[in-house]
């Protein structure tokens, strides 16, 4: 039980206290008059009840805590709980009278009707001035309630929002400015004061008391917003943000203000290419997508279908969240036609049967086993789902005259140290390979991490504060390269229409992120302080794990495109008919479920170094 739970409960012990003293002496006064118990029959009587009166209270408080009277929200009493005041003072009562009988102990006649009417009276109106009282004050304190906010930024936008908040019913008060302007100090902004820059966030947020920061700084650096969220998340404050400004500035900028997430935590602006051509591309043509239920997948899926394709075939082996996404494009694309197919890319004589009906003409290919640990330990699993079901594909692409093939590769196919990784390099050798001997354009997609995507880092983070921590890390210094899903996708979409053949797309992701920091950042936007709150627990490098991803190899070289946010690695040279040869191998090896597996993903894939072999 807390604190503010016993307090309560001992201030309606002692109320009851007093209320079966007064039944007890309230009889008297009725009876005979208020001194007329100091003498004769009636102080007699009155003494007799003072003897029995410790009894008489602990029977009252008994009965009472029988019924449950002290584990009662009585703010939002109801006839419910008066009916269960009345049942405690009947109960009671029966008790006296019957103890009393037995023990031989004479009342006055009309002292047990006049004893039970104000013990009922006085216990229901205990409870119920508790509700009255109580919600006054919340009354008064909703009234009265008025929210401090710090506003960061002294530009355009913040003055606007100033205003808005100053002329609003809502009861905010804007109490203080930040800004980094050193000119701007001291001065005053629609006659709220500018009190320095970012570094005095942490002792303004004290002294006036602010119960919310706003970051009104539309164009300021994703950078500069992610250091500004971080000091002020050093703070007790909600901490919210003004998105950039879209189309008008007609609308509430009030209204555009919204918690900030973990997309903020990225450090630069999202990468969302829009490219006109897409629609051309996609129109009027059969597109294939493989692991359409997955994160990546069902974007694609979105995407492509809003395009306008002559049909959609979407693959992927798991039911239910393919047909999570079935249902919603049927409930958002209604004359869209889509098919939607449970297959395996390891089942090549299924993937045939698709590829004859449905003759795909672009094929996205996002079906793949990704987590590193778990391909560690069934590294077979890994070879036949990645290896095998990319083969399967690029040798029907090549059969079935597909124009254009896009798979989507890792980063961590740079110089791979686990079996996953590796895995995705032998595919993107299997896509540049077939490029060579087939009309399809084969590419593939390099990219990091996604932001929220299945079994990624931040989900698990954010369960983990949910559930009270700790807050699990592999390493102290781990980095890793991070992109929203929308990016993710819009760089699928775009290596589709820039292909020529054979290319190896890599977005330009900014810096790495520390994971350390990031797992303090989304504690701290759950309102949690790291270490204090929530513990964060650092367990080790796990197999295959590597303290840092790269997303190209020295040899592939880095040749620029016309997106300055896009580059595409140079092909390795490889010889194509051995390659073939030992991938076949591989590949039989894997099926017969080899348990030194490791030793020939190295043989065909030269840049996998394994952190620990089994």
């Amino acid at each position: 039980m807390n604190v503010k739970k016993r307090t309560s409960t001992a201030i309606f012990v002692l109320m009851d206290i007093a209320t079966a003293i007064i039944s007890a002496v309230m009889p008297y006064v009725l009876r005979f008059g208020i001194f007329s118990i100091q003498t004769g029959v009636a102080r007699s009587f009155f003494m007799i009840t003072l003897k029995w009166l410790p009894l008489d209270i602990a029977i009252f408080i008994g009965v009472n805590v029988a019924l449950r009277l002290y584990n009662r929200v009585w703010t939002y009493a109801s006839v419910g709980e008066l009916y269960d005041c009345a049942k405690s003072a009947v109960i009671t009562e029966a008790i006296y009278i019957v103890y009393k009988m037995l023990l031989g102990i004479y009342m006055f006649r009309s002292y047990y009707p006049f004893n039970i009417l104000i013990l009922g009276l006085l216990l229901g109106f205990s409870r119920l001035i508790v509700r009255i009282v109580r919600g006054a004050e919340k009354r008064r304190n909703k009234k009265g309630d008025t929210r401090n906010v710090m506003i960061v930024g002294g530009g355009a936008a913040a003055t606007m929002l100033i205003k808005e908040y100053q002329l609003s019913r809502n009861r905010i008060k804007v109490c203080c400015i930040i800004d980094d302007n050193p000119e701007k100090k001291g001065k005053r902004l629609n006659d709220i004061p500018i009190i320095g820059g970012r570094e005095n966030i942490v002792d303004a947020a004290d002294k006036y008391n602010v119960d919310e920061i706003v970051i009104a700084i539309p164009s300021a650096a994703p950078a500069d917003v992610r250091d500004i969220i971080t000091i002020c998340q050093e703070t007790n404050a909600r901490v919210r943000r003004l998105p950039a400004i879209a189309s008008t500035l007609t609308d509430s900028l009030s209204s555009a203000v919204r918690d900030v997430n973990y997309e903020d935590l990225l450090g630069r602006d999202s990468v969302i290419i829009k490219n006109p051509e897409l629609h051309n591309f996609i129109h009027d043509k059969v597109v294939m997508v493989t692991g359409g239920g997955g994160s990546i997948g069902s974007e694609l899926c979105r995407q492509i279908i809003a395009n306008e394709p002559k049909k959609l075939v979407i693959v992927d082996i798991y039911e239910n969240s393919t047909y999570e996404l079935e249902m919603e494009l049927r409930r958002y694309y209604p004359n869209a036609d889509f098919e939607v197919l449970i297959a395996s890319v390891r089942d090549y004589d299924r993937l045939e049967t698709i590829f004859a009906k449905y003759r795909p003409d672009v094929i996205y290919h996002a079906a793949a086993h990704k987590h590193v640990p778990l391909m560690e330990t069934s590294p077979n699993e890994a070879i036949k789902n990645n290896c095998l079901g990319t083969l399967n594909l690029a040798k029907l692409s090549d059969k079935y005259k597909v124009k254009r093939f896009v798979m989507i590769s890792t980063d961590k196919a740079v110089r791979p140290t686990n079996v996953m990784g590796a895995t995705k390099r032998i595919c993107e050798m299997i896509v540049q390979t077939y490029n060579k001997r087939s009309e399809t354009e084969f590419v593939a997609v390099r990219f990091g991490n996604v932001l929220g995507s299945n079994g990624s880092v931040i989900p698990l983070f954010l369960k983990q504060i949910e559930e009270g921590g700790p807050v699990t890390l592999t390493h102290r210094e781990i980095t890793r390269f991070f992109m929203t899903i929308p990016e993710a996708v819009s760089l699928v979409l775009t290596a589709g229409l820039m292909a020529k053949g054979g290319e190896i797309f890599i977005l330009d992701m900014g810096e790495p992120v520390k994971i350390y920091d990031l797992a303090c950042n989304l504690i701290r936007m759950k309102g949690y302080e790291p270490e204090k709150d929530i513990k964060i627990e650092v367990v080790g490098l796990r197999p295959g794990e590597k303290l840092y991803e790269e997303l190209l190899m020295a040899e592939e070289g880095l040749q620029e495109t016309d997106n300055k946010k896009i580059h595409i690695g140079k092909p390795i040279e490889l010889d194509e008919e051995v390659f073939l040869s030992k991938l076949d191998k591989l590949i039989d090896k894997a099926e017969d479920n080899m348990a030194d597996i490791r030793k020939d993903i190295k043989d065909i894939c030269p840049t996998y170094q394994p952190r620990t072999w089994d």
